[in-house]
């Protein structure tokens, strides 16, 4: 498969079949949206979810290879990204805080916008506040993708190549089982 533009061919090597097929996803329906303009939606949240979920694989990923969690975390059903990178829980977190670990690596201004993106492109526009909906129009939710990829391939760029620059690369050489379900994905 050819890399989709604007992405770096090294950087969506590094993404996760899963992952790729989300950003796909997530694409079309936006592709959609533009094209069939027939209905408007009060709430256009549905299109950042793909990029939501892929932000989330995607960091635990790269905090796996970069060394900032277990392999244990990575796996685990009770990790939680944003507990971990909250700079409100930095304290509590001690040393496993991974917004320090990457303001240590990096600096605090990354770890700004690794946090921010989750906090306000991610949990605010996903969770249901029944005082505060949060709904957004298709040119935020357009928005809040990109810089969700955006904040991917910086991670990309400034954490994972410097202190791991022969990364995985996990979109090569995999593919899809056929007649086991999407979900199911056999490594060559």
């Amino acid at each position: 498969m050819n890399t989709p533009k604007p992405y770096t061919e090294d950087f969506w090597n590094y993404l996760s079949i899963p992952q790729q097929d989300l950003i796909i996803e997530g694409n079309y329906l936006k592709d959609q949206i533009i094209n069939d303009a027939e209905y408007s939606f009060k709430d256009y949240s549905f299109l950042v979810f793909p990029f939501s979920k892929a932000y989330e694989g995607y960091l635990k990923q790269i905090f796996l290879d970069v060394g900032f969690i277990s392999h244990l975390d990575y796996v685990s059903d009770h990790f939680r990204v944003g507990k971990m990178l909250s700079p409100n829980l930095r304290e509590k977190n001690g040393e496993r805080s991974i917004y320090t670990q990457i303001e240590r690596s990096i600096s605090a201004e990354f770890a700004d916008e690794v946090w921010s993106t989750w906090k306000l492109h991610r949990n605010e526009i996903l969770h249901y506040y029944p005082h505060n909906l949060k709904a957004i129009t298709f040119q935020t939710a357009d928005y809040v993708a990109k810089k969700i990829l955006q904040t991917m391939q910086n991670a990309y760029k400034r954490l994972l190549l410097p202190l791991r620059p022969n990364p995985p690369f996990r979109g090569l050489k995999t593919k899809s089982v056929p007649g086991e379900g999407n979900d199911q994905w056999k490594y060559e």
